[in-house]
């Protein structure tokens, strides 16, 4: 009995207890610095791979609209292509114009989308942004290819309806 007493008195004073009360300590001085957040296990630095990400601000490019332009834009890709290959007689240069701008976009959309995905920049700090700028370069490129094979070359319903018939 007189050692359980004894117990109870020095219990508040052993280690794990004054662990524990410098744990809440650091916990409360962790939560209240700018820079540093607590989480379960431990302080994470501002800055790191490990912060939460901040939501986006709601747009319409982003979201539910931007998915359904993206189908939109790959099922018209489908009667665009059959119709190239229906009108392959005469010149159509809207047509053209049309099918050729919709092509680049769908790659563009699926290239940007396989960077986001696999180069964040968050991860890839420095190739991540990198890739992003390249292909917005290569994306004016070919729009610019494009432009030029359709008004100074035969056009892309043209070379559809040749390399269906070839």
């Amino acid at each position: 009995m007189a050692s359980s007493m004894l117990l109870r008195s020095t219990l508040p004073r052993t280690f794990a207890s004054a662990t524990g009360r410098n744990v809440l300590r650091s916990a409360l001085q962790v939560r209240a610095s700018s820079t540093t957040q607590y989480v379960p296990g431990g302080p994470i630095i501002k800055g790191t791979v490990n912060d939460p990400i901040e939501f986006p601000t709601p747009s319409k490019t982003d979201g539910s609209y931007h998915w359904a332009f993206e189908r939109l834009l790959a099922a018209s890709l489908v009667p665009m292509t059959a119709a190239a290959f229906v009108t392959s007689g005469s010149s159509y240069p809207v047509f053209d114009g049309l099918l050729g701008l919709s092509l680049v976009m769908h790659s563009h959309i699926g290239f940007d989308s396989m960077i986001v995905d696999y180069l964040h920049k968050r991860k890839f700090p420095i190739i991540g942004p990198i890739a992003s700028w390249t292909l917005r370069t290569v994306t004016v490129g070919v729009l610019v290819g494009v432009y030029q094979f359709n008004t100074n070359d035969i056009g892309l319903t043209e070379l559809i309806a040749k390399v269906w018939t070839a």
